[in-house]
Protein backbone atom coordinates (compact mmCIF):
# COMPACT_ATOMS: atom_id res chain seq x y z
CA UNK A 1 0.00 0.00 0.00
CA UNK A 2 1.40 3.38 -1.00
CA UNK A 3 1.49 6.76 0.67
CA UNK A 4 -1.52 8.78 -0.52
CA UNK A 5 0.80 11.61 -1.55
CA UNK A 6 2.48 9.42 -4.16
CA UNK A 7 -0.59 9.99 -6.36
CA UNK A 8 -0.13 13.70 -7.05
CA UNK A 9 -2.45 13.79 -10.09
CA UNK A 10 -5.33 12.21 -8.20
CA UNK A 11 -4.60 14.45 -5.23
CA UNK A 12 -4.87 17.54 -7.43
CA UNK A 13 -8.11 16.31 -8.93
CA UNK A 14 -9.84 15.47 -5.65
CA UNK A 15 -8.36 17.91 -3.11
CA UNK A 16 -9.71 21.32 -4.07
CA UNK A 17 -9.39 22.78 -0.59
CA UNK A 18 -12.00 24.51 1.53
CA UNK A 19 -14.37 27.23 0.43
CA UNK A 20 -12.50 30.54 0.38
CA UNK A 21 -9.18 29.28 1.73
CA UNK A 22 -7.01 30.47 -1.18
CA UNK A 23 -8.49 33.97 -1.01
CA UNK A 24 -8.09 34.05 2.77
CA UNK A 25 -4.40 33.09 2.72
CA UNK A 26 -3.81 35.45 -0.20
CA UNK A 27 -5.23 38.28 1.93
CA UNK A 28 -3.04 37.28 4.87
CA UNK A 29 0.02 37.26 2.61
CA UNK A 30 -0.73 40.69 1.18
CA UNK A 31 -1.28 42.13 4.66
CA UNK A 32 2.03 40.65 5.83
CA UNK A 33 3.84 42.71 3.19
CA UNK A 34 6.95 40.55 3.06
CA UNK A 35 8.25 37.08 2.38
CA UNK A 36 5.88 34.15 2.88
CA UNK A 37 6.63 30.52 3.79
CA UNK A 38 4.04 27.78 3.27
CA UNK A 39 4.65 24.51 5.12
CA UNK A 40 3.05 21.42 3.61
CA UNK A 41 2.65 23.20 0.27
CA UNK A 42 1.79 20.00 -1.62
CA UNK A 43 1.31 20.58 -5.35
CA UNK A 44 1.15 24.36 -4.92
CA UNK A 45 -2.59 24.95 -4.74
CA UNK A 46 -2.01 28.02 -2.55
CA UNK A 47 1.70 28.69 -3.12
CA UNK A 48 1.40 29.23 -6.86
CA UNK A 49 -1.46 31.80 -6.78
CA UNK A 50 0.64 33.79 -4.31
CA UNK A 51 3.58 33.70 -6.72
CA UNK A 52 1.27 34.79 -9.54
CA UNK A 53 0.25 37.78 -7.41
CA UNK A 54 3.89 38.86 -7.16
CA UNK A 55 4.38 37.72 -3.55
CA UNK A 56 7.79 36.35 -2.59
CA UNK A 57 6.84 32.84 -1.51
CA UNK A 58 8.65 29.66 -0.53
CA UNK A 59 6.87 26.32 -0.37
CA UNK A 60 8.20 23.41 1.67
CA UNK A 61 6.87 19.85 1.59
CA UNK A 62 8.01 16.41 2.72
CA UNK A 63 6.86 14.66 -0.49
CA UNK A 64 9.15 15.01 -3.49
CA UNK A 65 6.42 13.70 -5.80
CA UNK A 66 4.08 16.48 -4.70
CA UNK A 67 6.85 19.02 -5.21
CA UNK A 68 7.61 17.66 -8.70
CA UNK A 69 3.96 18.23 -9.58
CA UNK A 70 4.11 21.75 -8.09
CA UNK A 71 7.22 22.55 -10.13
CA UNK A 72 5.55 21.36 -13.34
CA UNK A 73 2.54 23.56 -12.60
CA UNK A 74 4.83 26.50 -11.85
CA UNK A 75 6.41 26.07 -15.29
CA UNK A 76 2.97 25.97 -16.94
CA UNK A 77 1.93 29.15 -15.11
CA UNK A 78 5.18 30.97 -15.89
CA UNK A 79 6.18 31.49 -12.25
CA UNK A 80 8.94 28.89 -11.95
CA UNK A 81 11.58 31.61 -11.53
CA UNK A 82 9.68 33.48 -8.82
CA UNK A 83 8.80 30.70 -6.37
CA UNK A 84 11.05 28.47 -4.23
CA UNK A 85 9.86 24.89 -3.79
CA UNK A 86 11.90 22.91 -1.28
CA UNK A 87 11.83 19.37 0.03
CA UNK A 88 11.89 19.42 3.81
CA UNK A 89 10.27 18.51 7.10
CA UNK A 90 8.22 21.09 9.02
CA UNK A 91 9.58 19.58 12.24
CA UNK A 92 13.23 20.29 11.50
CA UNK A 93 13.74 22.86 8.74
CA UNK A 94 16.40 25.58 8.81
CA UNK A 95 16.20 27.96 5.84
CA UNK A 96 18.54 30.66 7.12
CA UNK A 97 16.04 33.49 6.73
CA UNK A 98 12.89 34.88 8.31
CA UNK A 99 9.39 35.44 6.96
CA UNK A 100 6.62 37.96 7.53
CA UNK A 101 4.04 35.18 7.27
CA UNK A 102 4.38 31.44 7.84
CA UNK A 103 1.30 29.39 7.09
CA UNK A 104 0.10 25.79 7.28
CA UNK A 105 -3.14 25.64 5.27
CA UNK A 106 -5.50 22.74 4.66
CA UNK A 107 -5.03 21.02 8.03
CA UNK A 108 -1.47 19.87 7.27
CA UNK A 109 -0.45 20.48 10.90
CA UNK A 110 -2.49 17.36 11.74
CA UNK A 111 0.09 15.15 10.04
CA UNK A 112 2.24 15.68 13.15
CA UNK A 113 1.25 12.63 15.16
CA UNK A 114 2.88 13.34 18.53
CA UNK A 115 2.96 16.37 20.81
CA UNK A 116 6.76 16.40 20.62
CA UNK A 117 6.56 16.69 16.82
CA UNK A 118 4.04 19.52 17.08
CA UNK A 119 6.33 21.36 19.49
CA UNK A 120 9.37 20.88 17.24
CA UNK A 121 7.44 22.34 14.30
CA UNK A 122 6.25 25.33 16.31
CA UNK A 123 9.82 25.96 17.51
CA UNK A 124 11.03 26.00 13.89
CA UNK A 125 8.21 28.32 12.91
CA UNK A 126 8.93 30.76 15.74
CA UNK A 127 12.63 30.77 14.82
CA UNK A 128 11.79 31.68 11.20
CA UNK A 129 9.30 34.48 11.98
CA UNK A 130 10.48 38.00 11.23
CA UNK A 131 9.88 40.62 13.96
CA UNK A 132 6.13 41.25 14.00
CA UNK A 133 5.57 38.24 11.75
CA UNK A 134 2.45 36.10 11.82
CA UNK A 135 1.70 32.39 11.79
CA UNK A 136 -1.58 31.31 10.16
CA UNK A 137 -3.15 27.85 10.10
CA UNK A 138 -6.42 25.93 10.02
CA UNK A 139 -7.59 22.57 11.35
CA UNK A 140 -10.94 20.79 11.41
CA UNK A 141 -12.93 20.76 14.65
CA UNK A 142 -13.36 17.21 16.02
CA UNK A 143 -17.01 16.25 16.40
CA UNK A 144 -18.11 13.26 18.47
CA UNK A 145 -21.01 12.60 16.11
CA UNK A 146 -18.67 12.33 13.11
CA UNK A 147 -16.45 9.90 15.00
CA UNK A 148 -19.44 7.65 15.61
CA UNK A 149 -20.79 7.91 12.05
CA UNK A 150 -17.47 7.31 10.28
CA UNK A 151 -15.56 4.87 12.48
CA UNK A 152 -14.59 1.68 10.62
CA UNK A 153 -16.88 2.47 7.70
CA UNK A 154 -16.26 3.08 4.00
CA UNK A 155 -17.37 6.58 2.94
CA UNK A 156 -17.60 7.98 -0.59
CA UNK A 157 -15.93 11.40 -0.44
CA UNK A 158 -16.85 12.41 -3.98
CA UNK A 159 -16.56 11.71 -7.69
CA UNK A 160 -14.48 13.84 -10.02
CA UNK A 161 -14.38 14.15 -13.81
CA UNK A 162 -11.00 14.11 -15.56
CA UNK A 163 -10.26 16.10 -18.72
CA UNK A 164 -10.45 12.96 -20.88
CA UNK A 165 -13.90 12.10 -19.54
CA UNK A 166 -12.80 9.42 -17.08
CA UNK A 167 -14.32 9.58 -13.63
CA UNK A 168 -12.46 9.13 -10.35
CA UNK A 169 -14.30 8.11 -7.18
CA UNK A 170 -12.56 8.71 -3.85
CA UNK A 171 -13.37 6.45 -0.89
CA UNK A 172 -12.11 6.63 2.70
CA UNK A 173 -12.09 3.95 5.36
CA UNK A 174 -11.38 5.60 8.71
CA UNK A 175 -10.39 4.00 11.99
CA UNK A 176 -10.14 6.16 15.11
CA UNK A 177 -7.83 5.68 18.07
CA UNK A 178 -9.31 8.09 20.60
CA UNK A 179 -6.66 7.40 23.24
CA UNK A 180 -3.94 8.73 20.90
CA UNK A 181 -6.36 11.10 19.06
CA UNK A 182 -5.48 9.46 15.75
CA UNK A 183 -7.53 9.03 12.59
CA UNK A 184 -6.04 6.29 10.41
CA UNK A 185 -7.39 6.68 6.88
CA UNK A 186 -7.19 4.19 4.02
CA UNK A 187 -7.97 6.09 0.83
CA UNK A 188 -8.99 4.40 -2.41
CA UNK A 189 -9.13 6.01 -5.85
CA UNK A 190 -11.27 4.17 -8.43
CA UNK A 191 -10.94 5.35 -12.03
CA UNK A 192 -13.60 4.42 -14.62
CA UNK A 193 -13.83 5.18 -18.32
CA UNK A 194 -16.85 6.58 -20.19
CA UNK A 195 -18.29 3.07 -20.51
CA UNK A 196 -18.27 2.67 -16.74
CA UNK A 197 -15.43 0.14 -16.74
CA UNK A 198 -12.94 0.50 -13.89
CA UNK A 199 -9.48 0.98 -15.37
CA UNK A 200 -7.46 1.63 -12.22
CA UNK A 201 -7.80 1.21 -8.47
CA UNK A 202 -5.10 2.54 -6.16
CA UNK A 203 -4.95 2.47 -2.41
CA UNK A 204 -3.00 4.74 -0.06
CA UNK A 205 -2.90 5.41 3.63
CA UNK A 206 -2.31 8.38 5.90
CA UNK A 207 -2.79 9.21 9.57
CA UNK A 208 -3.88 12.45 11.22
CA UNK A 209 -3.79 13.48 14.86
CA UNK A 210 -6.90 15.53 15.49
CA UNK A 211 -6.64 18.37 17.98
CA UNK A 212 -9.30 20.15 20.00
CA UNK A 213 -9.56 23.97 19.93
CA UNK A 214 -8.61 24.58 23.57
CA UNK A 215 -5.74 22.10 23.25
CA UNK A 216 -4.37 23.99 20.25
CA UNK A 217 -4.58 27.33 22.07
CA UNK A 218 -2.60 25.90 24.99
CA UNK A 219 -0.04 24.32 22.63
CA UNK A 220 0.58 27.62 20.88
CA UNK A 221 0.90 29.49 24.19
CA UNK A 222 3.29 26.87 25.56
CA UNK A 223 5.53 27.39 22.50
CA UNK A 224 5.70 31.16 22.69
CA UNK A 225 2.72 32.26 20.58
CA UNK A 226 -0.36 34.32 21.30
CA UNK A 227 -3.51 33.92 19.19
CA UNK A 228 -4.50 37.28 17.70
CA UNK A 229 -7.26 36.22 15.29
CA UNK A 230 -9.70 33.31 15.43
CA UNK A 231 -12.40 32.46 12.89
CA UNK A 232 -14.91 29.74 12.15
CA UNK A 233 -14.79 30.15 8.37
CA UNK A 234 -12.60 31.70 5.71
CA UNK A 235 -15.19 34.48 5.41
CA UNK A 236 -13.93 35.46 8.91
CA UNK A 237 -17.13 34.57 10.72
CA UNK A 238 -16.87 34.12 14.47
CA UNK A 239 -15.69 30.78 15.83
CA UNK A 240 -18.41 29.15 17.92
CA UNK A 241 -19.87 25.78 18.88
CA UNK A 242 -21.31 25.27 15.40
CA UNK A 243 -17.99 25.82 13.57
CA UNK A 244 -16.49 22.88 11.71
CA UNK A 245 -13.16 24.63 11.05
CA UNK A 246 -10.79 26.49 13.36
CA UNK A 247 -8.76 29.21 11.63
CA UNK A 248 -6.07 30.92 13.68
CA UNK A 249 -3.51 33.68 13.32
CA UNK A 250 -0.81 33.86 16.00
CA UNK A 251 2.21 36.01 16.77
CA UNK A 252 5.30 35.41 18.87
CA UNK A 253 5.08 36.53 22.48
Amino acid sequence: MSNMYDWADYYDLTQRGLNGDVEYYMDQAKQAGGKVLELGCGTGRITLPLAQAGISVTGLDLSQKMLDRAKAKAEELGVADSVRLLQGDMRSFDLGETYSLIMIPFRSFLHLLHIQEQMKALACIRKHLAPGGKFAMNVFVPKIQHFYEENEKMSLRGTHRMENGDEVAMWDYTRYDHFQQLAEVTRIYERSNAAGVMTERVTGRFTLRYIFPTELHHLLRLNGFKVTQRYGSFAKTAFDASSSELILVAEAL
